[in-house]
């Protein structure tokens, strides 16, 4: 149903072809990179955090981590995710398919700085073994988030 979902909601901004299903996993990063055939940072992961009883989904670059402190700073409490059993009832997304479209209400997005670095991205599209192609301009567009944030550190 997931995949079904971000395909109507890019449908009205003539974006659904650009949605990809794959054979082949894209459900982690590592995954979706192979997949894909790209570099893994350019993945635009969506990591499911719980703010104070508010489900909200931050974009990062995929190889970056969220780290405690930047979290903390952003939002005013320590970085605690969701629990993967209740990210679908929450997010609108099973895990390994969790992207910043087609979200239940109440659901609150924002973009790392980490994806700042890139043109294009690809982030998921509902699905475990999809995902679609934007550009940074894009991605921003097209997730309506809160706003950006700055809370992921860069892993070598």
């Amino acid at each position: 149903m997931s995949l079904e979902a971000v395909e109507q909601y890019f449908e009205p901004y003539g974006l659904s072809d650009r949605i990809h299903v794959f054979h082949e996993s894209t459900a982690t990063v590592a995954e979706a990179a192979a997949t894909l055939g790209i570099d893994p940072d350019q993945i635009a992961k969506t990591l499911a955090f719980d703010v104070d009883g508010q489900a909200v989904v931050v974009v990062a670059s995929g190889l970056s981590r969220v780290a405690n402190g930047k979290f903390k700073r952003a939002f005013g409490k320590r970085a605690n995710m969701i629990h993967r059993d209740e990210v679908e009832a929450r997010i609108g997304h099973a895990v390994g398919g969790v992207c910043p479209f087609a979200l239940n209400p109440d659901v609150k997005v924002y973009l790392d700085e980490s994806l700042k670095k890139y043109d294009t991205l690809y982030p998921d599209a509902g699905d475990t073994n999809a995902a679609i192609r934007l550009s940074l301009a894009e991605l921003e567009q097209y997730s309506h988030p809160t706003g950006w944030v700055d809370v992921a550190k860069e892993t070598n």
